[in-house]
């Protein structure tokens, strides 16, 4: 499983003969990228905001649409995907697309769509664990996982259910603090995930969200995690199949 960051929550998935793009907003800092350098079989989307989901229509006569009933319910019809191209799940569903399972759960954030949220309240906000196996009770540890938690909060679900059950291999978290976890909170995210790596993603992208990684880093080693925090500039890719 190949990860590649383009800055704020935007990360393409390669497993297998599958390319996923997930909350597709490349204009920010961190990337020279364009939406056309991209080539995604689907495109997942976390929830409805702005920096989201902003080019998602660039995808639409080539790739599927993940997420929740009424977002893409909404994306779709603004940017004409047609219905076949859709797939619409909720929190704690798995959908298999392609050579990947994409196991959805909620995030603790808002969500609202349309220039100034014209839909105000759009569903839960979601992340996504995204497999090379289907989730079981059965033993995985062949399996390749990882964790993209979307817009959220510290939620006891990382150490009660996503953590033990999904089991990541790694997780992209956001720590940009003021609209979601900042260094402290997300570095508990790390260590209840038990996770042996981890990114941070939704930073420096505008005023109110610019901060030193580098607080992540000692925040995470605080916490006796074992994790390797990765700091990846935009576009930069780590190959999750490296030692399995």
């Amino acid at each position: 499983m190949e990860l590649t960051w383009y800055g704020h929550s935007t990360w393409h998935v390669s497993l297998g003969d599958t390319d996923l793009l997930i909350d597709p907003f490349f204009d920010n800092p961190k990337t020279d990228a364009d939406p056309s350098d991209v080539d995604p079989d689907y495109v997942l989307l976390t929830h409805g905001h702005d920096d989201h989901v902003a080019h998602a229509g660039a995808y639409a006569d080539s790739a599927t649409l993940v997420g929740t009933p009424e977002v893409t319910g909404h994306v779709a019809s603004e940017e004409d995907y047609d219905e076949d191209d859709v797939i619409g799940m909720n929190l704690g569903g798995t959908v298999e697309c392609g050579d990947a399972f994409v196991t959805m759960h909620r995030a603790d954030h808002t969500n609202g769509v349309g220039a100034g949220f014209e839909v105000p309240s759009a569903g839960s906000p979601a992340g996504y664990v995204i497999s090379s196996t289907k989730p079981t009770q059965l033993d995985d540890s062949e399996s390749e996982t990882f964790y993209h938690a979307g817009d959220t909060a510290l939620m006891t679900e990382m150490r009660d259910v996503i953590g033990p059950h999904l089991e990541p291999d790694a997780a992209a978290l956001p720590v940009g603090d003021h609209f979601t976890m900042g260094p402290h909170q997300a570095a508990i995210a790390v260590d209840w995930l038990d996770v042996d790596h981890a990114f941070p993603m939704h930073y420096d992208t505008f005023p109110p969200i610019e901060i030193d990684t580098d607080d992540f880093v000692r925040e995470v080693d605080a916490t006796g995690s074992d994790a390797e925090v990765h700091v990846l500039d935009g576009g930069e890719s780590f190959d999750l199949s490296e030692g399995y």
